[in-house]
């Protein structure tokens, strides 16, 4: 079915599609819109789901956390200090290797106080063992979340993961919208520890040194094979649904001598960027990050590279660029922007690339 959508209601509409048993949520702008959407299913008898409309975004993962261990689909949704206010149960999630979905509104954090755009919240996250994709328009939002759930509940995964998209940019915009007829491209969910009250046992919360290492291991293992999965997942969307992703979109790289690296709604500004470039006859491509856990691996050699970060690691540098000089041993021109909503066009990110200083960092906007 075509329709127009803004992000959040796109995110609702592809829950609605994969039935969760359970969602628990608590408003938070600019996230608000997705919990009211799917709200408004259940109150509709559109969707047979137990909405649990808690007091803080730590109770909520908190509930999700309880529902996932009996084996039920759960998703949740946040945004910023929301999300940071899950911290300590992020980690639950991923150590009792849990797969919940949430829905990420990436919104700057405080304060001072701003409800627009920025990556620094779902960053901060980075270490928590969440899989991590970013989407840069409302169709994207749709299918990657109903692809999060198959991903997720993959048992060769059986990890959280966070669907982010950028705060009114894209959350409350209004782009076209084509949903599926699903089938069975979510399996039922087995989670195969899943607490049984008809065949009780015990679960040993505390663990020594001799084993914890090992649940660490397995984490990763697990975060690793979820490369492959994500792979299998994205193929087989293109072969029903006719739309084609992967850890990157890639614009224009075939030939670039210069490619732009960047996220979320940025990535889509790039690419025009780089069509005003090409007709200055300076072989720019573009390079959107989808997924950044895991961190994907690039082909960036022979190539300059333009980073933009909308994020900062306060005495250390761009998250991104230091994900991809870590990864690939590639220096980059680290642009920081965006932060806050900060407003940047396809001219500004043209510029980025004309005034390129490989190998320095620059904030946009400031005099230093």
């Amino acid at each position: 079915m075509l329709m127009i959508s803004t992000g959040n209601k796109a995110i609702a509409a592809a829950v609605k599609q994969a039935r969760p048993s359970v969602v628990a949520a608590y408003p938070i702008t600019p996230q608000t819109e997705i919990i009211e959407q799917i709200a408004a299913y259940v109150a509709a008898g559109e969707i047979e789901t137990e909405y649990i409309p808690v007091e803080s975004e730590h109770s909520a993962m908190a509930a999700c956390i309880g529902a996932a261990a009996t084996g039920v689909r759960t998703f949740t949704a946040t945004s910023s200090h929301g999300l940071l206010y899950m911290h300590e149960m992020l980690h639950w999630a991923t150590g009792a290797r849990l797969p919940i979905v949430m829905a990420n509104v990436n919104r700057a954090v405080g304060p001072g106080w701003n409800t627009w755009a920025e990556h620094t919240d779902a960053f901060s996250q980075r270490d928590t063992g969440w899989l991590q994709v970013f989407v840069g328009t409302v169709q994207e939002a749709y299918d990657a979340t109903l692809m999060a759930f198959r991903i997720a509940e993959d048992e060769r995964v059986l990890l959280p993961v966070m669907v982010n998209l950028d705060g009114f940019t894209l959350s409350h915009i209004m782009q076209s919208l084509e949903t599926v007829d699903l089938g069975d491209f979510i399996p039922p969910n087995r989670l195969p520890y899943a607490i049984d009250v008809k065949n009780p046992m015990g679960y040993g919360p505390m663990t020594g040194p001799d084993d914890y290492f090992r649940f660490r291991w397995d984490i990763e293992r697990s975060m690793r094979d979820a490369r492959e999965v994500i792979r299998e997942t994205e193929e087989e969307f293109a072969r029903r649904f006719g739309r084609k992703y992967g850890p990157a979109e890639e614009y224009l790289c075939e030939d670039a001598e210069v490619v732009v690296v960047s996220m979320g709604t940025l990535g889509k500004e790039a690419e025009v960027a780089v069509d005003l470039l090409r007709k200055e006859g300076i072989k720019a491509g573009s390079m959107r990050l989808r997924w950044f856990r895991p961190f994907p691996d690039l082909d960036l050699k022979g190539r300059e590279v333009v980073v933009i970060d909308r994020d900062y690691s306060f005495g250390f540098g761009g998250v991104v660029a230091a994900s991809l000089k870590a990864k690939t041993g590639i220096d980059c021109y680290n642009v920081i922007a965006g932060l806050g909503g900060q407003e940047v066009t396809y001219d500004d990110i043209a510029d980025f690339v004309r005034n390129r200083r490989i190998g320095e960092e620059m904030w946009f906007g400031v005099s230093e």
